[in-house]
């Protein structure tokens, strides 16, 4: 007799253990969410309870939606994108400024090199 009430109070345990384990494994994305201060975190939460009813169909899609967004880069990585691309045209304008430098001295030297290779003049 009470090994039947234990196996049911087990299985009480065990069904609401489930129900509320359900709910908090599709909050993750919501929480990801809130946690980044992703602009959209309202649509993941209610994306994530429409998720329950269409047998998990959406879940993953809401794992990366609740992902791609960081508040320090935005969507994707065009901040990083445009500060590489700020960085490269720095690195362009310093290598026209050494070229330029080098022709000047490569002139400077020709003219000397010329200089030196006349015959004197007393000769």
């Amino acid at each position: 007799m009470f090994l039947d009430y234990f196996a049911l109070g087990l299985m009480l345990f065990v069904a609401v253990f489930l129900f509320y384990g359900m709910i908090v494994l599709h909050d993750i994305p919501y929480e990801i969410a809130k946690e980044r201060n992703h602009p959209q975190q309202d649509a993941i939460h209610v994306a994530g309870w429409v998720s329950l009813f269409t047998l998990h169909a959406i879940w993953p899609f809401l794992w990366i939606w609740a992902m791609l967004y960081r508040e320090d880069r935005g969507w994707g990585f065009q901040k990083q994108l445009q500060e590489a691309d700020d960085s490269l045209a720095g690195i362009r304008a310093e290598l026209h400024t050494l070229n330029a430098r080098l022709k000047t001295l490569e002139s400077q030297a020709g003219k000397g090199a010329a200089a030196d290779a006349s015959p004197p003049a007393d000769a």
